[in-house]
């Protein structure tokens, strides 16, 4: 692969991984025009989601330390008066959110993940799936106006969000898109909706950066350079907060119907491109 395709893997990969309209469909398309054979690039695809999960922490670091905090701070309460007391604060009570809704995520991709990979390299479903991340979106813009906050929130809303967020294993289904869907739908307050929908998409893009980093170990850096592994890592990461950014702002401030009719778009190009056997 050649630095040019690194770079633009790398710009694709970060906008695409916060922005709500699927990475992995995106990824797959552009791999598709660059020409670029994903079982040979598996370490370079694996830095990239790091790069991703770098700018995750970047832009939230103080909530992830506060997070650990009120992690080990309700083991400690555990211990001492037989309860996490989860209400204790905010903090506290989104970090159980957080790891409810990773339960539906981690059980379904462990399940179906290998399934779900073979349709990646079949553009008839990325488009398919494109048209649905359209529509949850549209749909979600027009009745989600929550006033949930943190403490609003049940346990039952955690596991609906975290089982949207699962569905996203799915070509061109948007992991922050689903999750956004999920909690808007929940009727959670959109500010709360984007901080929990970045704050979830840590444990599945570590366990995903991590799953393919071990299916790479055998084949290393064959076919990147050292100077296209790096560009298109940093890339990634800057593409990645400056996605973040976008999507606090869009999400709280304006409409996510812009994403409906561009990945509506997207995902008709790409369906009418596969049946005539251009991609």
């Amino acid at each position: 692969m050649n630095t040019f395709s690194a770079i633009i893997l790398g710009l694709i990969q970060g906008l695409t991984e916060f922005l709500p309209v699927s990475s992995s469909g995106h990824l797959a398309i552009f791999e598709n025009i660059l020409n670029v054979d994903e079982n040979n690039v598996l370490f370079f695809a694996a830095m990239l989601h790091m790069g991703t999960l770098a700018s995750v922490f970047v832009m939230y670091w103080r909530d992830i330390v506060d997070l650990i905090k009120e992690f080990f701070g309700a083991l400690k309460d555990l211990k001492e008066t037989k309860s996490l007391q989860i209400n204790k604060n905010p903090t506290r009570r989104l970090g159980l959110m957080i790891i409810i809704s990773a339960i539906p995520t981690g059980i379904i991709g462990f399940l179906l993940s290998d399934v779900i990979e073979s349709l990646f390299t079949k553009m008839i479903f990325v488009g398919c799936g494109l048209l649905i991340t359209g529509t949850c979106l549209y749909i979600a813009e027009k009745l989600g106006h929550g006033k949930k906050t943190v403490y609003g929130m049940r346990f039952r809303d955690a596991f609906i969000v975290g089982l949207c967020q699962s569905v996203a294993i799915a070509p061109g289904i948007s992991r922050s898109g689903a999750t956004l869907v999920g909690g808007l739908l929940c009727k959670i307050n959109r500010p709360l909706a984007v901080k929990f929908a970045f704050l979830m998409s840590i444990p599945p893009i570590a366990a995903s950066g991590l799953l393919e980093l071990k299916h790479a170990m055998g084949q290393g850096m064959a076919g990147v350079s050292m100077v296209a592994l790096i560009l298109g890592v940093v890339i990634s990461f800057v593409a990645g907060v400056i996605a973040i950014k976008w999507m606090i702002n869009i999400v709280t401030k304006k409409s996510l119907v812009i994403f409906s009719f561009y990945t509506w778009a997207v995902g008709a190009l790409v369906i009418i491109l596969a049946a005539i056997g251009i991609l």
